[in-house]
């Protein structure tokens, strides 16, 4: 990839991918100031500043690599937001509100970037192109994480609200896990997939688990936006 090349790409994946991001954190700090637990509004991390939010290695590094590399997959996180359970009015109920609001606003952000394909035909030549590349990742980006993120693992956002859902048998055993979540993401992601390349029939587990989910977001929120 020359430089003007990978210049490009960068350029029709930051818009998309600091929204995602910036946005999506900024929606769990929302609801949990509004439900009680104003930590992240005094942290300052109910903002639209994307600085706010951004970790170096996760945000910046890993998925600049990937992208460098050509990897088959994207992978990144933010800082998370902070979240004093114990201010919320009702903590078991109202940490699973906080939890779907970040996967909520990717999935509105969607949206909004297929609405935004409706301003493809006032444009024209490479101007148009850009625009093109741009809604179409924010839409993918946006549904991914969107998607990913409502896996029942902890510390992912759908761990957090099986544990506020499950009964406490359940619950419990789920909350203990988060330790080693993000081991268990990694292997998912990175190992058993690479390991299993190498013995010669590669599986990749998250595809398997996330493809359809995915598909059937894109589709829905296409649909939704009029784009047929």
């Amino acid at each position: 990839m020359d430089f003007g090349a990978l210049l490009y790409q960068i350029s029709i994946w930051i818009i998309p991918a600091l929204t995602a991001i910036t946005l999506h954190e900024a929606a769990h700090g929302f609801v949990a100031w509004r439900l009680g637990d104003d930590t992240a509004k005094r942290l300052g991390r109910v903002t639209f500043n994307p600085f706010r939010h951004i970790d170096p290695m996760g945000t910046v590094i890993i998925p600049a690599f990937l992208l460098l590399v050509k990897a088959p997959f994207l992978f990144g996180y933010a800082k998370p937001v902070p979240v004093n359970v114990g201010r919320l009015g009702n903590p078991r109920r109202d940490m699973v509100w906080v939890a779907l609001a970040g996967p909520g606003m990717n999935f509105l952000l969607a949206f909004l970037f297929a609405l935004g394909v409706h301003t493809l035909q006032y444009m024209s030549g490479e101007v148009a192109m850009w625009f093109a590349h741009n809604f179409r990742n924010g839409i993918v980006l946006n549904v991914i994480l969107g998607v990913f993120n409502l896996l029942p693992l902890p510390p992912l956002d759908g761990g957090r609200v099986a544990v506020g859902l499950l009964p406490d048998r359940l619950a419990i055993p789920l909350a203990r896990t988060e330790r080693y979540g993000f081991l268990i993401l990694i292997g998912l992601i990175f190992l058993v997939p690479m390991i299993s390349g190498a013995l010669g029939h590669e599986v990749n587990p998250l595809s398997w688990l996330l493809g359809e989910p995915i598909g059937f977001m894109v589709n829905l929120i296409a649909k939704l936006a009029g784009l047929g």
